[in-house]
């Protein structure tokens, strides 16, 4: 079976470009970047046990997908005729996906996450975030607060605020999920992030932890992606975030809802 039937079979469409989830008119560091992005998802090391055979087939294809778009010889001809070279050395079968993405990207470390933390809010790249994931849930605020990076439950009013200003400038449509939202689901919200702050807490006395932002914080986010595959979704976001080449194109911009 050819990669674009494999692509088909696994990720639901043939389009090398919707499988990692970039334009056509894509740079290379787009490409990348959206690369990085999806293999977090499906890297054999993030699931259970009995998931990872499937989850390396997935990485398997994945990596060829961007062995393809890559390379600029290979890429001209997908981009003309929509084939790949099956006989290509790059799309070796035998070839160590693994091996190949722990070269393209580094590990992260606290010192990386708290770096960027502080240069992230307050940012044009999280008004974007907000924005998108706005789109992405419909206006729910149980998963826009969920989903965005480095959100406590203090930044709601804030993540809010900005939100209405962008429904009220045309920017992004007024979803009832938010313009409607009840006062019983912002207090249920809030309740859950001041008891998960109580525990952390706790945990911190209990773990001898010097008070400090930092170290509460962290325990709040320990506790917060309590359910693996929850944690395994936020450090994939991190990860992608912090993961990005020296050299290549910008980070793709907001999308535009679909009508």
């Amino acid at each position: 079976m050819g990669l674009l039937e494999l692509c088909e079979q696994v990720f639901g469409t043939a389009d090398l470009y919707q499988v990692l989830g970039v334009r056509r008119e894509a740079s290379d560091g787009e490409v990348r970047r959206g690369y990085h992005k999806v293999s977090l998802q499906v890297h054999p090391d993030r699931v259970e046990e009995d998931q990872k055979e499937d989850a390396t087939r997935r990485f398997q294809i994945l990596g060829r997908v961007y062995a393809v778009l890559s390379d600029k010889e290979q890429k001209a001809v997908y981009d003309e005729q929509g084939t790949v070279d099956e006989d290509s050395a790059s799309l070796n079968g035998d070839r160590d996906w693994d091996a190949y993405w722990r070269l393209l990207f580094k590990k992260i470390s606290l010192e990386d996450i708290q770096a960027f933390e502080k240069t992230y809010k307050g940012s044009e790249e999280e008004l974007n975030d907000i924005k998108q994931a706005y789109l992405d849930f419909k206006g729910d605020m149980d998963q826009i607060m969920e989903s965005v990076l480095c959100v406590q439950y203090t930044d709601e009013p804030r993540i809010r605020n900005i939100i209405q200003k962008a429904i009220e400038s045309k920017e992004i449509p007024a979803y009832s999920a938010f313009v409607k939202e009840s006062k019983q689901k912002m207090n249920a919200r809030k309740r859950r992030a001041q008891e998960e702050a109580k525990e952390a807490e706790l945990s911190r006395k209990e773990l001898g932890l010097e008070e400090g932002v930092d170290n509460l914080k962290a325990l709040i986010q320990s506790r917060q992606k309590d359910r693996q595959k929850e944690m395994d979704s936020f450090l994939a976001q991190m990860e992608a975030k912090y993961c990005k080449p020296s050299k290549g194109g910008k980070r793709t911009s907001l999308k535009k809802e679909k009508k």
